[in-house]
């Protein structure tokens, strides 16, 4: 990493993680932490480039769904949701 804000928000990350290790599984399951980490850190990266360089909840999600579900997709979320006269149907 080349920006030294993104060092140290993921250095503190990891440290929290590495300390409650039982908040990690929760969070990320089965996932292997490395490729969590990566994540994280390319996620913080991108951040910094259009300013802050927090990652958001809703990142962090996004970051933990693509992690365990790597191949969905918005295509695919969307061919499960039929749309009627009478509204929106979620096949399952």
């Amino acid at each position: 990493m080349g920006n030294i804000d993104c060092e140290i928000y993921i250095s503190q990350l990891v440290t929290f993680f590495e300390n409650n290790p039982n908040d990690l599984m929760t969070l990320i399951g089965e996932v292997q932490k490395e490729e969590f980490y990566n994540a994280l850190q390319n996620q913080c990266e991108k951040n910094s480039k259009s300013g802050d360089h927090i990652i958001t909840k809703e990142q962090m999600i996004n970051i933990v769904l693509s992690l365990k579900i790597p191949e969905l997709t918005e295509e695919s979320v969307e061919s499960y949701i039929q749309t009627t006269k009478w509204g929106d149907i979620n096949l399952n």
